[in-house]
């Protein structure tokens, strides 16, 4: 860090957001700051890294970069994935990280030495591989934990954030782990900002054409959609059912109702009882016992329900009952159809592919983007409604105005889904530079940074 110059390490970097929280914040306290060394192996991904930052290094798996071609460098960034460690190599009471991602992090840093870190990972690492329910770590974080601080020697504290409470309408928990030679790092301080969807989205793009979004909004006025799903699995006021809007056939008032009450009463464990088998979200139901909470003669219900059997919303078939099998591993368990019950009425509720499954509400905030879903998000526009833009999803977390993924949008979501929030990263390392700054301007070198140059810093 000699003449207020940083050097950095980006692994698994992705969209490079890490990078970009962290140059931010340093450029801004009077560093110049360089990458020495981008380690990326989705090919969009390094189109994209390319796209928008300058790299001396790009390099590709990081498996196959031997340390003795890492230059040197004062601070280590990476998002690495969440892995389950081996039970094999106990070391110390804790799990070997041998094979993992995490370890190439810890090669690194046991052979270069460098001042910090500062790693990333989803909010499930904080509980992932849990010993027993009453412990508030589980032995992945315990083992990363311990790596760091008794093996490498560093002060390292952790923290998870909510990108929601940093001016995001997104809510998207993370955990951050951060370290430095020198002091602990207090990641505690911030002051929640709150936005709604609106500060983000775009307006006057073209709407969606299609059938089935024409039946939507034929059924409801577009105020009348915001933050509803559209699933057959699911009830509740805020979800919108195929046969609410008649998607494979429409139906009658009294149809519909029939449908919502069977869709719930399906779920009562007194019919299992009933019929003889154990319960199971969702059973079928006969003619009988829907007549007992839908007041119709038998011939206009059954009339009703096979209406609907034709046109796709019901199905009429057997009781499933539980079967467990011994196997070499245990015990398996499964459902299959009985044959001695009486058939009846259930919802078809397959994995049904509906063109959106929900639609955002401007007032509100998005849900965590996962790139699986997010091309089944709808975004209201007008009179209209539309699939949230790649632009969209990079205000969503935090990226400037001239970032930029020029690949094509599928491959676009999967980066943004396995993105970080900017704004949280810029806080956690404003924490990482308050240690830095104050560590520099004391022009104290630890006898085991040979890395840090011996001359006199600046007072900040």
């Amino acid at each position: 860090m000699e003449n207020k110059k940083i050097k950095f390490i980006d692994l698994f970097a992705g969209l490079g957001g890490i990078r970009l929280g962290f140059e931010n914040v340093f450029k801004n306290l009077g560093y110049e700051t360089e990458c020495v060394m981008t380690s990326e192996i989705k090919p969009y991904a390094v189109k994209t890294l390319k796209h928008n930052f300058a790299h001396n290094f790009l390099a590709g798996d990081i498996f196959e970069i031997e340390n003795e071609f890492i230059p040197d460098f004062d601070f280590l960034l990476g998002g690495f994935p969440c892995q389950p460690f081996s039970a094999s190599g106990k070391r110390q009471g804790f799990l070997d990280t041998r094979g993992t991602l995490f370890f190439e992090i810890e090669r690194i840093l046991r052979d270069k030495k460098p001042y910090g870190f500062i790693l990333e990972n989803v909010e499930g690492l904080v509980k992932h591989d849990l010993e027993t329910k009453n412990h508030e770590i589980g032995r992945t974080l315990s083992t990363i934990l311990n790596t760091l601080e008794n093996d490498l020697k560093y002060k390292v504290s952790w923290k998870v954030f909510d990108s929601l409470e940093f001016g995001l309408p997104q809510s998207r928990k993370r955990i951050f782990i951060v370290g430095t030679k020198n002091e602990k790092v207090n990641l505690d301080g911030n002051e929640p900002i709150f936005n709604t969807l609106k500060s983000i989205l775009q307006k006057g793009l073209s709407p969606l054409k299609s059938d089935f979004v024409d039946k939507l909004l034929s059924h409801f006025k577009i105020e009348d959609l915001y933050g509803k799903s559209i699933k057959d699995k699911r009830g509740g006021d805020n979800n919108i059912h195929s046969w609410d809007i008649g998607i494979k056939g429409e139906v009658s008032v009294e149809q519909c109702r029939l449908l919502n009450k069977l869709f719930k009463e399906r779920r009562r464990k007194q019919w299992a009882e009933e019929i003889g088998i154990e319960w199971m979200d969702g059973m079928t139901l006969t003619l009988e016992q829907i007549n007992t909470f839908i007041k119709k003669t038998k011939a206009e219900l059954k009339k009703m329900l096979d209406d609907l059997v034709e046109k796709g919303y019901l199905k009429f078939e057997y009781p499933k009952k539980l079967v467990k099998e011994p196997t070499e591993n245990g015990i398996k368990t499964y459902r299959e159809y009985d044959l001695t019950k009486p058939k009846g009425y259930n919802i078809v509720t397959g994995k049904l592919s509906f063109e959106i499954n929900k639609i955002l509400d401007p007032n509100s905030i998005a849900p965590t983007l996962v790139a699986t879903d997010v091309s089944r998000l709808a975004v209201p526009d007008g009179e209209g409604l539309r699939r949230l833009t790649i632009r969209e999803g990079l205000r969503l977390f935090g990226y400037p105005e001239w970032y930029e993924i020029p690949v094509k949008e599928d491959d676009a979501f999967d980066l943004l889904g396995n993105t970080v929030a900017v704004p949280v990263v810029e806080f956690v390392v404003s924490k990482v530079a308050e240690t830095t700054d104050v560590f520099l301007s004391r022009k104290i070198r630890p006898l085991d940074l040979e890395y840090i140059h011996s001359k006199q810093h600046p007072v900040h």
